[in-house]
C-alpha cells in the first residue's frame, strides 16, 4: 500500500483512543481508511480490499467488539500484502498463516467469499468451527424407519418420474428399495424446463446404488415415510471407501455465506486438516492434558470437524472449550498476580471490642447469614497486604451498603479514612444519608462531594478529607478532581463499578498509597458471566434479602382499568406509585415526548386529583435529581418515568410500580425495575403490562411472576437472549468466542478458572512459550508487531 506509514498511525491511533472513530483534521478514521482502500482496489482488483472496504463503509455504525474486529482484519490483511511474499506463488511453502486464497480448490472467487465469514487466513478456516453437527452414522433398514429420526439408508434405484407441479415446480420421484423394503423420495427444483428435469433425472441411474441421508417423516401427499430435504450420493468407490464427507457419517454444518456450497468448504477444511494437521501444536502443559485426558490439539481440531463418533465429538469439542476458557481465564489470573506484585495495600486489622463490633452489635436488625459470609471474606482479604481483589453483587434491597461500610469501618479503625465512589448524584446522596444516619452516633464525620453542593461547603469538606478531620467521603466523579486530597485513604468502595471507567477507578486509587478497594454492583449477573469479564476478581454474592422484606407480588396485566383502581387504593392508603415506559428505538427524545403525552393522560383523564411528576431522559442532571427529591419528599403521588428511574434509588414509600409495554425490556431489566418498590415492610406490587399475544414473550414474561430472586431471573435472561444481548453489546467487555458457550459451558468454565488460578501460583508463565505466545497472552505485541 502507497499511504502504509499513514495507515499505521491511524490504526495506533484509534486503537490508542479505544475505537472511538477519531476525528482527524479533515475526517474520520473509517473515512481515511475507505478512501485508502478504494485506491488499492482500484490498482489491485483484490477482492480482498473489498471485503475490508465493506466493513469500514459499516465502521462508524458498529459495535466496539465489531469495530475491533474489523481493524485486526484490515491490520492482519496488510501484514499478509506487505510482508514477506512467502505465498504469493503455489509453489512455495504454505504455512497457518498463509492467505486462504492460495490453498488447493480455493482461489480468488471463493477466497472473497471466505474473507467474507471472517476466514482470510489457513489457521481462520482450521477454526472455522461447525455450529453443529447431523449424525448419519447410522444405517437404517428400509423396515425399520421411524419418523423425526435422522438416518442413512443404502437402497437400489428401481425407478425414476419426472414431472412438473401446478405451482410451475420441478420434481424428480425417485423409488429405492433395499432386502426389507422400498420407498420414494423427492427432489424439486424451481427451474422446470424439460432440459432440466431431463438432467436431473439422469443423476439417478436405474439399478444403480444409492447412499441417502435425511430425516424421516410423512409425506403429506400419500401418508407414506419418506426422507425430508434428503442428501444423496450414487455408489461408486468414493462411498464404498468411505470417505464422503457429506453421508454416512456425523456431518458438520457450517455457517454459510450466498455463494458458497457446503460440500465444497467441507472438502476445504478436510484437506487443509490433512495438509498442516502436523504443524498444529498443543499449547496446554502436559499435566493439564493428563489430568483431565484432554486430546492433542490437532486430533481436536480434526475430530470436531469430522468426528469418527459421538463419544471422539464430545472430547473434542471439551478439549478445545476448556483450552479457550483456560486461556482467558489465565490472562485474567497473570493480571491478577501482576497486581499483587506491582502493588501492596495496606493490613487492616480488626479489634473483638474495635468500632467495627460496635458497629455490628449496635444495628437494629441482624445481618443475614449471606451478609455475614460476605463480612467474614472482605474482612479477611483487608488483613493482608495484598490488595484486596473483590467484587461485592447484592440484589436490590439485599444490604450491600451496610456491608460496604463495614469495609470503610475497618479502614477508620486503623487510623486511615475511606471514600465510597458512585455513579450518580441520587446514589451518592443516599449513600450519604444511610452513613450519617449509621455513624454519627459513633462520633464518625462523613462529608459528600458531589457536582451539585455550593462551591463554600465544597471547600470546607475538601479542607476536613485534606487535614484529617473527616473520616469518609461520600462523592460521585467529584471525588477524583485535582482539588480533592485526603490525609491517609485506606479503603475505597466503588458503587456499580461498571459504570466507571478504568482511569477513573486507577484515579481513586492514586489518592493514596494504594489503599484497599472493594467494588459493588446491584446488578445480578450469572457466576459464569461474573467470572469471564471479572476472573481477576473474587466474586461475594449476596443473595438473601433482609428479615420482614415481602417478596414483591408481580402479576401480568392488559387492563387500564385494574392498573388504576391498584394505584388508587394504594395513593388513597398513603403510598406513591411509579409509571414507567421503555425507550423508543434508543431516542431519548422520542422516548421523552412519549413520556410527556402519557403523562398527560393520567393525569387529565384518569387521576386529575392526584399529584403526578414526570423524569426522562431529557432533563438535566439537577432537574431530574429534583424530581427525584420531590417524588421522595411525597410531593408527588405518581411518577411517570421513562427507564431512566436509577437503580438503587430509594423511595420507601413506593409501593407500585407500573412497566408499559413490558416485552420490550429484558428480564433483568424489568427485575432492575421492579426493585424500585418492595424496600420497605410494606406489601408491594409490580404490574407488566403488555398486549403482547405471543406464546413465547408472556412464558418470558411469565418468569417474573414466580419468582423475585434477581439471580434466577438472571439465569433464565442470559439463557433466552445469550452473553451479548444480556449484557448489551457495546460495553459486554466479552472476549470473542470460537467456540466456548459460557451460558452451557459453565462446569468447564469453573474447572479451567480453578487450573489458571493454580498454574500461575505453581509456574512461571516464560516457562511455557508456546502458552505464552497463545492468542490474547502476548501482553507486549501491539496490532502491526509480531504478536
Amino acid at each position: 500500500m502507497d499511504n502504509l506509514e499513514q495507515i499505521k498511525k491511524a490504526v495506533e491511533i484509534e486503537v490508542k483512543y479505544k475505537y472511538i472513530n477519531i476525528n482527524g483534521k479533515t475526517r474520520s478514521f473509517s473515512s481515511f481508511i475507505c478512501s485508502e482502500l478504494r485506491k488499492e482496489i482500484k490498482k489491485t482488483k483484490n477482492p480482498k480490499w473489498q471485503v475490508l472496504l465493506e466493513h469500514f463503509e459499516q465502521y462508524q455504525m458498529d459495535t466496539l467488539p465489531q469495530r475491533k474486529k474489523s481493524l485486526e482484519r484490515l491490520v492482519s490483511v496488510i501484514k499478509s500484502e506487505t510482508g514477506e511474499k512467502q505465498v504469493e506463488k503455489r509453489s512455495e511453502v504454505l504455512s497457518l498463516k498463509s492467505d486462504v486464497m492460495y490453498l488447493k480448490g480455493i482461489g480468488s472467487k471463493i477466497a472473497y467469499i471466505l474473507n467474507k465469514l471472517g476466514i482470510y487466513t489457513v489457521s481462520d478456516l482450521l477454526y472455522y468451527f461447525p455450529r453443529k453437527h447431523v449424525d448419519y452414522s447410522t444405517r437404517t433398514r428400509i423396515r425399520d424407519l421411524i419418523p423425526d429420526e435422522t438416518t442413512t439408508v443404502f437402497g437400489t434405484i428401481t425407478s425414476v418420474q419426472a414431472f412438473t407441479t401446478k405451482n410451475n415446480l420441478g420434481v424428480v420421484k425417485v423409488r429405492i428399495k433395499d432386502s426389507t423394503g422400498s420407498i420414494s423420495l423427492n427432489f424439486f427444483s424451481s427451474k422446470s424446463s424439460k432440459f432440466t428435469l431431463e438432467r436431473m433425472k439422469a443423476q439417478f441411474p436405474k439399478g444403480s446404488g444409492i447412499m441417502v441421508s435425511g430425516t424421516v417423516k410423512l409425506n403429506s401427499y400419500d401418508g407414506m415415510l419418506t426422507l425430508d430435504k434428503p442428501a444423496y450420493s450414487i455408489m461408486d468407490d468414493e462411498i464404498l471407501n468411505s470417505s464422503n464427507l457429506n453421508l454416512a457419517r456425523i456431518v458438520p454444518i457450517y455457517p454459510l455465506s450466498e455463494n458458497l456450497n457446503i460440500k465444497t468448504l467441507r472438502k476445504a477444511i478436510f484437506n487443509t486438516i490433512q495438509l498442516f494437521k502436523n504443524d498444529i501444536e498443543t499449547i496446554l502443559p502436559q499435566n493439564i492434558i493428563e489430568k483431565y485426558q484432554l486430546l492433542e490439539k490437532k486430533e481436536a481440531l480434526e475430530q470436531i470437524h469430522f468426528p469418527n463418533d459421538n463419544e471422539a465429538l464430545q472430547k473434542a469439542r471439551f478439549s478445545l472449550v476448556f483450552e479457550e476458557l483456560f486461556l482467558i481465564q489465565l490472562r485474567l489470573a497473570l493480571m491478577r498476580e501482576e497486581n499483587n506484585k506491582n502493588l501492596s495495600s495496606i493490613p487492616l486489622e480488626i479489634k473483638k471490642d474495635g468500632l467495627v463490633m460496635r458497629f455490628i452489635d449496635g444495628l437494629p436488625f441482624e445481618l443475614t447469614g449471606a451478609q455475614k459470609k460476605a463480612v467474614k471474606e472482605i474482612l479477611n482479604d483487608l488483613n493482608s497486604s495484598n490488595p484486596m481483589q473483590r467484587l461485592l453483587q447484592g440484589d436490590v434491597g439485599s444490604g450491600k451498603t451496610v456491608v460496604a461500610c463495614i469495609m470503610l469501618l475497618a479502614a477508620i479503625e486503623n487510623g486511615y479514612q475511606a471514600a465510597i465512589m458512585a455513579p450518580t448524584e441520587i446514589l451518592a446522596q443516599q449513600h450519604y444519608n444511610n452513613l450519617i444516619n449509621w455513624l454519627t452516633p459513633l462520633g464518625l464525620k462523613v462529608e459528600l462531594l458531589i457536582g451539585s453542593i455550593r462551591k463554600k461547603q465544597r471547600t470546607i469538606s475538601e479542607t476536613n478529607l485534606r487535614n484529617g478531620q473527616a473520616h469518609i467521603a461520600v462523592g460521585t466523579h467529584a471525588l477524583i478532581q485535582d482539588s480533592v486530597d485526603f490525609a491517609n485513604l485506606g479503603a475505597v468502595v466503588i458503587d456499580e463499578q461498571h459504570r466507571f471507567g478504568v482511569k477513573q477507578r486507577l484515579a481513586l486509587r492514586k489518592k493514596s498509597q494504594n489503599p484497599q478497594i472493594l467494588t459493588m454492583t446491584a446488578t445480578p449477573i450469572p457466576r459464569t458471566l461474573a467470572i469471564t469479564m471479572n476472573g481477576d476478581l473474587d466474586l461475594t454474592i449476596i443473595d438473601e434479602l433482609p428479615k420482614g422484606r415481602k417478596p414483591i407480588i408481580t402479576e401480568m396485566v392488559n387492563s387500564r382499568r385494574q392498573i388504576a383502581n391498584l394505584i388508587r387504593r394504594e395513593v388513597d392508603a398513603g403510598r406513591q406509585a411509579y409509571i414507567v415506559y421503555p425507550l423508543i428505538e434508543e431516542s431519548e427524545t422520542l422516548s421523552a415526548k412519549a413520556a410527556t403525552i402519557e403523562k398527560e393522560k393520567w393525569q387529565n383523564e384518569i387521576f386529575p386529583d392526584y399529584k403526578i411528576g414526570l423524569l426522562h431522559g431529557k432533563l438535566k442532571n439537577d432537574e431530574k435529581d429534583e424530581v427525584m427529591e420531590k417524588f421522595k419528599n411525597k410531593e408527588y403521588d405518581i411518577l411517570v418515568s421513562t427507564t431512566v428511574v436509577e437503580v438503587g434509588v430509594d423511595v420507601p414509600n413506593a409501593t407500585v410500580i407500573v412497566i408499559e409495554n413490558a416485552e420490550r425490556f429484558g428480564l433483568s431489566q424489568l427485575h432492575q425495575l421492579r426493585g424500585r418498590v418492595g424496600r420497605s415492610d410494606l406489601q408491594s406490587y409490580c404490574l407488566l403490562s403488555s398486549s403482547t399475544k405471543s406464546q413465547e414473550t408472556r412464558a418470558r414474561l411469565n418468569i417474573m411472576t414466580e419468582t423475585n430472586d434477581g439471580f434466577v431471573i438472571a439465569e433464565q435472561d442470559l439463557q433466552i437472549r445469550g452473553p451479548g444481548e444480556f449484557l448489551g453489546t457495546r460495553q459486554s467487555g466479552l472476549p470473542d468466542m470460537l467456540i466456548a458457550d459460557i451460558v452451557n459451558d459453565s462446569k468447564i468454565l469453573e474447572l479451567a478458572r480453578a487450573e489458571a488460578i493454580d498454574f500461575v501460583k505453581n509456574n512461571n508463565i516464560n516457562d511455557f512459550p508456546l502458552l505464552k505466545d497463545a492468542k490474547g497472552l502476548n501482553f507486549n505485541s501491539d496490532l502491526f508487531g509480531a504478536g
